[in-house]
């Protein structure tokens, strides 16, 4: 009998946690926690536990298909492969480089979203390249950028343990990012005060010293009006602000109309309770604010990431351990993705494709004829797709049939293609669409590394091999390549492919296998002798000084009316992740949240006649979803929430494809809505 413990990373939420995956004759059997791992500590969340559970789950891709005369059947890698490139070929030679996208995938290694934007850029010759950043932290990247001059966590997850207050909204921290939670609350222990400003209640801000409940869609508001009690009072970090920002009288004069009366009138906020927030937060040695998607997806969501911003500039929380503006990213490599290159805008490491030195330097190393012009986002790509603009797609590792907004749109736009491939790892409500389907290697099947929400390098080892034929996604991306007659595709291991990227983006010049083996390295990690970087900002900001944005509130893109009366929210629970593809085919956490359900509160529903565990129906603008009732004081009156993860009842076909002009993310937190009993 062989027995092996392999250390690598978990596959869920961003956190990164590491653990051990136990391997017995080739079957994985278990997971064991990493004692000596400084994000996990010996502790998992369940999802975590049950990490192993999908990967050898018989459903599992196994071999290429190609679609014909409506059926897929089994073809050769080969076949496949020249498939999709002569498809591709005829599509651009038709209709141009830009009819052609590429969607990478949050879920794949660095090293492979290196490759899937080389992919695009190199060999197909198009800046189309977006992956699901855009429907989760483009807001982010966008907002930060703007503020502080980088888009990314400004401080590390162990420094929750060593705050003086924590400021949490748009998070359910606790379900979403448990081992983050577990840090908060032992902030707690250590006497923070705890600031949960979301919707609904959640564990967090039932433990919190300081729960408000604002309207959705408000946030600017009360943000405003925190900012305005902050100057007003003189809690403000003068010397921050004089030595270290701009913009601070604009911003001054734009927060002065909301006051503490005029903010409860947008967003339901108790004058007391929001003026004892902001001292709270203001007076601290050492403030942080989290947040996640509840901030992020609306159609004014960068303008919501730069007011956080300026709440932490404000009050000189920035650029010290313990402070900072921390955005918890959902999937286990999203910020890995970005910081590759897979944005229509931006090459590896955040260098924009239309800057004339960037594109020279990255055009010698790949030698090729790179387009200066910016790419399309997922969002307006899925217009493009349903004009006729966009005719050919790849996708790799991303169910957008049940991820992305209003779900009848995409799948128009999906049946609109010439030609749609696919690189998956289970069949899913996207692969029924697809032309050509190749079947991929899972996290534990593979070498590589993820990058996790607070940018440290993140090792993952192969513990068993691929089922059937399945290859590594960075395999699949060099063999692509070099049958589209590029250079740059022979690589040996996801270790050169780092090395490369290395090379080219400088946040990463120092980061490697071998390193990041042995050591934790935080990017930015210049050169080989550096140490990575823990605080962002700590000397100064990237573009010099701070920019505060004076922002005013905005109302959603969509509002109740008498047709739709409820707002509805959506979301994550914990036992579930994005769109089920693998926790829904593990059996415990399928058996703790097996089926779709609504959250109303109590009072709407014995006003329209609904009990708990009704049979309802939830209508939308854009579609209709039955599903099961829970009856909870957890959410405000007049609001619902649904969690996404559930393709039979997917809140998708509701929500609200409206984006925010800069990013283009959805506003998928607020949507008109009606419940009532089916």
């Amino acid at each position: 009998m062989k027995i092996d413990h392999v250390l690598t990373t978990c596959p869920y939420c961003g956190t990164g946690c590491n653990f051990y995956l136990q391997v017995v004759n080739e079957r994985l059997i278990g997971v064991i926690p990493c004692k000596t791992d400084e994000i996990s500590q010996g502790r998992l969340c369940i999802k975590g536990y049950n990490a192993h559970t999908f990967v050898q789950h018989p459903d599992r891709l196994k071999h290429p298909m190609i679609k014909e005369k409506g059926k897929m059947r089994k073809a050769s890698w080969d076949e496949a492969l020249d498939k999709i490139v002569s498809e591709i070929k005829r599509i651009t030679s038709e209709h141009g480089n830009d009819s052609v996208a590429v969607f990478a995938s949050a879920k794949c290694t660095t090293e492979e979203n290196y490759l899937f934007q080389k992919l695009a850029r190199s060999a197909i010759g198009t800046n189309n390249v977006d992956h699901c950043a855009r429907l989760c932290h483009a807001s982010t990247v966008a907002g930060l950028v703007y503020s502080f001059g980088s888009g990314a966590m400004t401080n590390s997850i162990p420094e929750f343990e060593d705050a003086n207050c924590i400021l949490v909204t748009g998070s359910n921290t606790l379900e979403a990012h448990p081992l983050i939670g577990s840090r908060i609350l032992k902030a707690m222990e250590n006497g923070a005060q705890v600031i949960v400003i979301d919707p609904r209640d959640t564990p967090l801000s039932r433990l919190a010293q300081f729960t408000l409940h604002q309207k959705p869609g408000s946030d600017i508001a009360w943000i405003n009006g925190m900012i305005r009690v902050i100057i007003e009072e003189g809690l403000f970090d003068k010397e921050f602000v004089d030595g270290r920002t701009e913009l601070f009288e604009e911003l001054k004069q734009v927060v002065q109309q909301y006051t503490p009366e005029e903010v409860e009138k947008i967003t339901g906020i108790e004058p007391k309770m929001l003026v004892d927030a902001a001292r709270t937060y203001a007076k601290a040695d050492r403030s942080m604010i989290a947040y996640a998607m509840g901030i992020t997806q609306h159609s004014n969501g960068t303008d919501l990431v730069k007011s956080l911003a300026n709440l932490a500039m404000v009050t000189g929380n920035v650029g010290k351990e313990s402070t900072g503006v921390n955005p918890l990213r959902g999937q286990c490599n999203v910020q890995g993705a970005c910081d590759a290159g897979c944005l229509p805008d931006f090459y590896p490491g955040y260098q924009k494709v239309n800057d004339t030195g960037a594109n020279k330097k990255f055009r010698g190393a790949w030698k090729s004829n790179l387009s200066t012009k910016v790419g399309s986002t997922i969002t307006s790509t899925m217009e493009k797709m349903e004009s006729g603009e966009i005719k050919g797609l790849i996708i790799f590792g991303e169910n957008v049939m049940v991820s992305d907004p209003d779900i009848a749109h995409i799948e128009k736009a999906l049946n609109s293609l010439d030609f749609f491939a696919l690189v998956e790892i289970f069949p899913s409500e996207t692969s029924k669409f697809a032309d050509v389907i190749l079947p991929a290697a899972c996290y534990a099947e593979k070498d590589g590394t993820f990058t996790n929400t607070d940018r440290k390098i993140r090792m993952l080892r192969k513990a068993v091999g691929p089922p059937g034929e399945a290859m590594p996604d960075w395999k699949i991306a060099c063999e692509l390549g070099k049958k589209f007659g590029a250079e740059g595709f022979d690589f040996s291991s996801p270790a050169e492919i780092m090395d490369e990227m290395a090379s080219l983006a400088p946040i990463y010049g120092g980061v490697s296998h071998g390193r990041a083996d042995t050591e934790v390295i935080s990017w930015p990690c210049p050169t080989k002798d550096h140490p990575g970087t823990k605080v962002l900002h700590v000397d100064g900001f990237k573009m010099g000084r701070g920019k505060f944005a004076p922002v005013h509130h905005s109302p959603p893109n969509e509002e109740p009316s008498e047709e739709f009366p409820m707002v509805l929210s959506t979301g994550r629970n914990l036992f579930q992740f994005h769109t089920g593809t693998m926790t829904r085919k593990s059996p415990k956490l399928e058996q703790e949240a097996p089926e779709p359900y609504v959250e109303i509160n109590s009072g709407d529903a014995k006003m329209l006649g609904i009990e708990d565990g009704s049979r309802v129906r939830v209508t939308s603008r854009r579609g209709s979803i039955a599903l099961v009732a829970k009856v909870t004081e957890r959410i405000i009156p007049g609001t619902i929430f649904i969690p996404f993860h559930y393709a039979e009842a997917a809140a998708n076909r509701l929500t609200n494809p409206a984006y925010d002009p800069i990013a283009q993310i959805p506003e998928l937190k607020v949507c008109a809505a009606r419940i009532e009993r089916s």
